[in-house]
């Protein structure tokens, strides 16, 4: 079993003992103090700059257009301002006292609710702002009245996360894209090129929104290994001796 089963496991057979032995069945308990092994901590998936452009240029060429520019709006908004999913689907059409988070056109900057009720803004890029305007020509046209969702679904009503996930898994495979894509892969991706191109640790914890420094390190890491692979191949004293 993988360390996190185990501790799951241990978990279990704590809470038993100690049920056990607060019903008199056991005189102690004989999970108390026994760890699992250490879990590691996976590196986040990212694309790489070539894969993540594709996507987001990517174009389908049939269905419905109103939809396609949903997916597209949608793209661009995850990739370039490294949206949570709950952000971006509480996104609504203009901002009120209820709204969750906007888009301000005006000053090309979206307000979002992150984790832990904490409200961020970040900048929305050309790309992003343009294909958002292609969505919000037509989105009407899918929307029921009334629906204060900027994004919605087929029925008119705010899009759902697995709704997302599913349109955006079949986008990726549509793009060319060979790797399974979900929408926090883009998220990943805005970090991990936004940080390889400034280097700019505090600026990239802002745009996240982490509450914590040590949360974004993650993505040093994943630079780092950017940097390895390229040192690799490339540097004359990385290179194995054949023979």
């Amino acid at each position: 079993l993988a360390p996190r089963s185990l501790a799951l496991l241990l978990s279990a057979w704590r809470g038993f003992f100690r049920w056990w032995g607060a019903q008199g069945g056991i005189g102690h308990n004989p999970a108390d103090g026994v760890r699992a092994p250490k879990a590691g901590k996976p590196l986040p998936k990212a694309l790489s700059v070539d894969h993540a452009v594709a996507l987001a240029e990517h174009r389908p060429d049939s269905g419905d257009a109103r939809l396609a520019a949903r997916d597209h709006a949608i793209v661009e908004l995850l990739y370039g301002c490294g949206l949570r999913v709950a952000e971006l689907i509480g996104l609504d059409l203009r901002a009120s006292r209820s709204s969750a988070g906007w888009i301000d056109t005006s000053d090309t900057t979206a307000h979002v609710l992150g984790k832990g009720s904490k409200r961020r803004s970040v900048p929305v890029g050309r790309s992003a702002l343009k294909a958002l305007g292609a969505w919000t020509a037509v989105r009407d046209a899918l929307a029921k009245p009334d629906e204060p969702a900027l994004f919605v679904s087929r029925r008119g009503t705010r899009l759902g996360a697995g709704q997302l996930r599913s349109r955006l898994k079949q986008l990726a495979i549509a793009a060319g894209v060979p790797t399974h894509v979900h929408p926090h892969m883009l998220r990943h991706s805005f970090a991990s090129h936004l940080l390889q191109s400034s280097g700019d640790l505090r600026a990239v914890q802002e745009l996240l929104g982490h509450a914590n420094v040590a949360t974004t390190q993650v993505y040093t890491r994943l630079d780092f290994q950017h940097l390895a692979k390229v040192y690799d191949a490339a540097h004359p004293r990385a290179k194995k001796r054949s023979g």
